[in-house]
């Protein structure tokens, strides 16, 4: 049976991968809103879909649409806004009697979890955060390692390098305040597939905080953990940037490379045949990363005390 889905921040970069994963599917994009009216892209996917700039003219189509058909609403709301957007409309979703999609992070401040949880029991409907990597074939093989080996001390390094420009520091995405902080917008499904894989934070510490880099150790259940992000391309390996590339992943266990480089096609497309199959993750399953965020966000570094990712040792540091 085809689900009817509606999208709000249809302008964003992530947007159409929700598209093709809704049409894709076998399923119907109806409606979508943005403040930007750049959004020729939705012609690829749902081009008789109905489109609002306004929020207010949005909420009161998928009222009215609850309403005036016998209480049919839409199925599901795909969530692609900003940020600190996402607490608000996962909680429209549930208002006009649809579940949500929405991507990371549900939440900026984990405490809003809870009123989800009550909002998820009183309106009879569900909240997935799209956890994609979870569903990536070496992050279910790495797992399986995991638990087959029944160790509790293995050795990780996670590097995460992406370039961005001026432009990111000028937007939401640079306000820690609406995203959360570089944790949030670049290393959320890093430490979700990790807690995921490695299991409850033991201890963290924080070496390194500036606006465009991070940098700590994680002490997990099953592993010790050295990270760092960064957007700054001076801290791109010399061989990548050599190369014209503008990125670097690289995530080590026990000295053996995980390869995520391919494989992140269609996890969007997963992501929803798992929701719609009856499997997603939800709140619980979201809540243990963006907790570990906030902690880092709100933390106060400390000396590396000689643990620390590579990226900080001496003949490292020009790079911080």
């Amino acid at each position: 049976m085809t689900q009817q889905f509606a999208l709000i921040g249809a302008a964003g970069f992530v947007a159409p991968k929700h598209m093709k994963a809704i049409r894709d599917t076998g399923n119907e994009l109806i409606a979508a809103m943005d403040r930007n009216d750049s959004v020729g892209v939705i012609d690829s996917y749902a081009p008789e879909a109905a489109f609002f700039t306004e929020f207010e003219r949005f909420d009161r189509f998928l009222e009215k649409r609850r309403r005036e058909q016998g209480g049919e609403a839409i199925d599901y709301l795909a969530i692609c806004s900003p940020n600190y957007l996402h607490d608000a409309h996962c909680r429209l979703a549930l208002r006009v009697g649809a579940h949500a999609i929405c991507e990371k992070p549900l939440v900026i401040n984990p405490w809003n979890l809870d009123q989800l949880r009550e909002l998820e029991q009183e309106y009879g409907k569900k909240v997935y955060s799209v956890l994609q990597l979870r569903l990536h074939p070496e992050v279910i093989a790495l797992k399986e390692q995991v638990e087959a080996s029944q160790r509790s001390d293995h050795e990780i390094e996670l590097t995460y390098i992406t370039r961005r420009g001026r432009w990111y520091h000028q937007s939401w995405k640079g306000n820690p305040e609406l995203s959360g902080g570089l944790g949030m917008n670049i290393g959320v499904h890093f430490f979700d597939f990790l807690l995921w894989i490695f299991g409850s934070v033991q201890r963290s510490y924080l070496h390194l905080s500036q606006p465009d880099k991070l940098s700590g150790v994680l002490h997990l259940e099953k592993a010790r953990i050295k990270w760092f992000l960064s957007i700054d391309h001076h801290d791109l390996p010399d061989e990548v940037q050599a190369a014209g590339g503008y990125a670097h992943r690289a995530i080590r266990v026990d000295g053996n490379e995980v390869d995520l480089s391919k494989g992140f096609t269609d996890l969007h497309t997963e992501v929803y045949r798992n929701i719609l199959a009856g499997g997603g993750h939800g709140i619980d399953e979201a809540q243990r990363a963006i907790e570990l965020i906030y902690q880092i966000r709100t933390s106060q570094t400390v000396p590396t005390g000689g643990a620390a990712h590579p990226f900080l040792s001496p003949k490292q540091s020009l790079r911080v």
